[in-house]
C-alpha cells in the first residue's frame, strides 16, 4: 500500500508540475509580466513553485540551505514569499523553469523516500499543522490551484489553451 501511495503521489506531482510548466512555456512574452490579480504571471508561477519547495521540505532552515537556493540567492532575496506583504519581485522565465525542474526532482526524491512513519509525522511547517502525507496532497492541490489561474488567464487574454495533464 505504501508503494502504491508513493507511486500515485509522484505521478500527480509530475502531472501538476507539467501543467504549470505548460503555462510557463505557452505564456506570450507580454503577458509574462502582466497581472493575475495581485501578482504578475511570473510571480504567480514562482509562488506555486516556491511553496511546492517549502511543503516538500521539513522546515524553513532546510529550505534556505538547499544548494539551488544558495546558487540563486539574488532571486530568492529576503524570501518575500514568506511575508504577509504582496510580492514585488519579478522572475525571469529561465529561472522559473529551472526552479520548477529542481522542484520536480525534489518531489520525486522526497516522496520516494517517505516511510509509513514519516508520512504520519507532523509537517514541520509552522502554518501547516498537517501530517506529511496530507501535506503532499495539499501541496498538489495548491500547485494545481495556481496552474488553473494561469490557464484561465492564458485563455482569456491570449486564447492559448493548456491541455489537461492526466498523470506524470
Amino acid at each position: 500500500m505504501l508503494d502504491y501511495f508513493k507511486n500515485l503521489t509522484i505521478s500527480q506531482y509530475k502531472a501538476t508540475l507539467q501543467t504549470l510548466e505548460n503555462c510557463i512555456d505557452e505564456c506570450p512574452e507580454p503577458q509574462w509580466f502582466g497581472k493575475i490579480s495581485s501578482h504578475s504571471f511570473n510571480a504567480s508561477a514562482f509562488h506555486a513553485i516556491f511553496f511546492a519547495d517549502v511543503y516538500l521540505g521539513k522546515d524553513l532552515e532546510e529550505l534556505k540551505a538547499q544548494e539551488f537556493h544558495k546558487l540563486n540567492a539574488a532571486a530568492f532575496g529576503d524570501y518575500e514569499e514568506l511575508s504577509s506583504e504582496p510580492p514585488e519581485n519579478t522572475y525571469d522565465r529561465v529561472f522559473v523553469k529551472d526552479y520548477l525542474d529542481f522542484c520536480r526532482s525534489k518531489a520525486i526524491f522526497v516522496v520516494a523516500n517517505e516511510t509509513e512513519g514519516s508520512l504520519m509525522e507532523q509537517s514541520g511547517i509552522p502554518w501547516q499543522e498537517l501530517a506529511r502525507g496530507e501535506l503532499h496532497v495539499y501541496n498538489i492541490r495548491h500547485i494545481q490551484h495556481h496552474a488553473a489561474q494561469l490557464v484561465l488567464r492564458l485563455r482569456l487574454d491570449t486564447e492559448v489553451d493548456i491541455d489537461w495533464v492526466k498523470s506524470g
